[in-house]
């Protein structure tokens, strides 16, 4: 009987503190659904490509790619065959690396989040590393990559010509536009919301879920000794979440209440930083793609500046908390104080339906 009611105290309050989580985060959460929509029915893939080609150049392409690809909420996932299909039409591959790490790492749903979960500080600093980590990243493959682009040109045009269709529907890859663009200001806007609150919502909303439950269990089981003694910050602490967060599959949006969960408990700022940096932009599936279609090369090169900015982004952040005194896990969650409890719980609830019926959706999709 004991051991009963111990379990179901451990899990009552797993289940609260995942519960608070969510509420903290599902006004912005929705906010930032909102946005996407907006993106995804103003913004067609067209205009974008044109900044992304060859004709735009080594630098302008690669520094275009990484500053298209933040807003934009795509997971891991759904944005290889969107990149690999932008590369197929003529952008520059090393514009493709820029989109495929920008565009996963952050996200106007992620940025919401990062708010609402952790501080301002990491809210700037989030998309301000993941631009520049996209925008070094596709410069040096841009300039080291010219001439084998240029010998395998032909056959890497041949090779990425079944992802340039998007027809995996396990994929997010709806975001590219139809070529045909509908005029009607009412079908954008219902277009707009089924991208936003049925196909992407339920494309993340099982891995929001499992982040949120999994934040709720470190919120309550984990000791603050324990993260703070293994994971309070440091390069050996760094290299940990690095080795952790490049295989594992995760999004922007459902890695942030898990970073927020263990800086509460004592991790550095520039540790969990790591893990949202290097988390979302690379899993074992994303590696295996890029090596496929952009060649081993690349796929080196995409892994190394992806860990080696981490690193070094991290190690900042820790430095720009320490000069100005101050300790994060103290104001963790604290810029969403300023919204009443009620109005929390309301988005939460409204949010749940939605979330549902886009899981339903998408297993729907994927079992015809």
């Amino acid at each position: 009987m004991g051991l009963n009611e111990s379990l179901f105290s451990i899990t009552k309050g797993v289940l609260l503190e995942s519960w608070y989580l969510f509420e903290e985060a599902a006004p912005y959460l929705f906010l930032g659904f909102t946005v996407a929509g907006l993106l995804h029915a103003l913004v067609p893939d067209d205009k974008i490509l044109k900044y992304l080609g060859k004709s735009a150049g080594k630098f302008r392409s690669a520094f275009n790619a990484s500053l298209l690809g933040i807003p934009l909420p795509l997971c891991s996932c759904g944005v290889v065959p969107t990149a690999l299909s932008l590369k197929n039409r003529g952008a520059t591959k090393g514009a493709t690396l820029s989109f495929m790490i920008s565009t996963p790492e952050t996200g106007v749903d992620s940025i919401a989040i990062t708010y609402a979960l952790l501080d301002p500080i990491m809210t700037v600093f989030r998309p301000i590393a993941s631009m520049t980590t996209a925008l070094f990243t596709g410069i040096a493959e841009n300039i080291l990559g010219e001439k084998r682009d240029q010998v395998k040109k032909k056959e890497s045009i041949v090779m990425m010509q079944p992802m340039a269709d998007c027809s995996d529907s396990s994929c997010s890859c709806n975001a590219t536009s139809s070529p045909e663009e509908d005029t009607s200001m009412k079908k954008k806007v219902k277009g707009a919301f089924k991208y936003s609150f049925i196909e992407l919502l339920g494309d993340i909303s099982w891995w929001l879920m499992v982040g949120i439950l999994l934040a709720g269990i470190i919120s309550y089981v984990i000791p603050d000794e324990m993260v703070g003694d293994y994971l309070g910050g440091g390069l050996f602490s760094m290299i940990l979440m690095l080795v952790v967060g490049i295989p594992l599959y995760i999004c922007a949006t459902a890695s942030t209440p898990l970073a927020a969960a263990l800086v509460a408990k004592g991790m550095s700022p520039g540790t969990a930083f790591v893990f949202l940096l290097a988390g979302p932009a690379t899993n074992a599936a994303t590696i295996t793609m890029v090596t496929k279609f952009l060649g081993r090369k690349s796929a080196t090169l995409y892994l190394g500046m992806i860990a080696i900015c981490s690193l070094a982004f991290g190690l900042l952040l820790d430095l720009i908390y320490i000069r100005l005194g101050i300790d994060v896990s103290s104001i963790v969650g604290s810029a969403s104080n300023v919204l009443a409890p009620g109005i929390k719980t309301a988005f939460a609830l409204l949010l749940i339906p939605f979330m549902v019926y886009g899981i339903y959706v998408q297993r729907i999709q994927k079992a015809g």
